[in-house]
């Protein structure tokens, strides 16, 4: 039984990598935001809009620890979910821990074209939000590094990451 929990910021590529590590490997893929829009039949930008910061990452951290998982998963989590209650010890104690890291140059690069669906940088100049990106990541490195694998996000593939974690495993 395996469970791999891919952290790191927001664009990052948790998601698109999980998907491609998940079926290279044979194992089912979880994206944990997918997961808590489905609870609650919402979007998360309005869950959180509606209900604030706090109740959404309570939410986040159920959905996260009473998940029935399969045996063999690759989850996505979201950003900030390492970061809020004990959240990243659950993980490290119930999987291996994966922090997909990127300057924040290259996450900036790579969340401009999104960045109409992402509330809290839809308005944000390129200056803006790369002094955004570098504030949270000041604020969640901490969380981050306390991963079991780190990793270099920019030319990463689902073959080097996977051979990293049966290494690892």
């Amino acid at each position: 039984m395996m469970k791999v929990f891919l952290i790191g910021f927001m664009g990052c590529g948790k998601s698109t990598m999980g998907r491609r590590l998940a079926k290279q490997l044979g194992y089912d893929f979880i994206d944990l935001d997918q997961e808590i829009e489905k609870r609650t039949d919402t979007a998360i930008g309005n869950y959180f809009s509606a209900n604030g910061e706090m109740a959404f990452r309570d939410l986040e951290r159920k959905t996260l620890q009473e998940f029935d998982y399969p045996a063999n998963c690759i989850v996505a989590t979201g950003g900030g979910a390492p970061c809020y209650f004990d959240n990243m010890d659950w993980m490290n104690a119930n999987g291996t821990t994966v922090y997909i890291e990127m300057s924040p140059l290259a996450l900036a690069g790579r969340l401009e074209k999104g960045k109409a669906k992402r509330p809290l940088l839809k308005d944000l100049n390129e200056a803006q939000m790369i002094a955004f990106i570098e504030g949270k990541l000041a604020e969640r490195e901490g969380y981050y590094k306390r991963a079991k694998l780190i990793v270099e996000g920019i030319n990463l593939s689902a073959d080097a990451l996977s051979a990293l974690i049966i290494v690892k495993d």
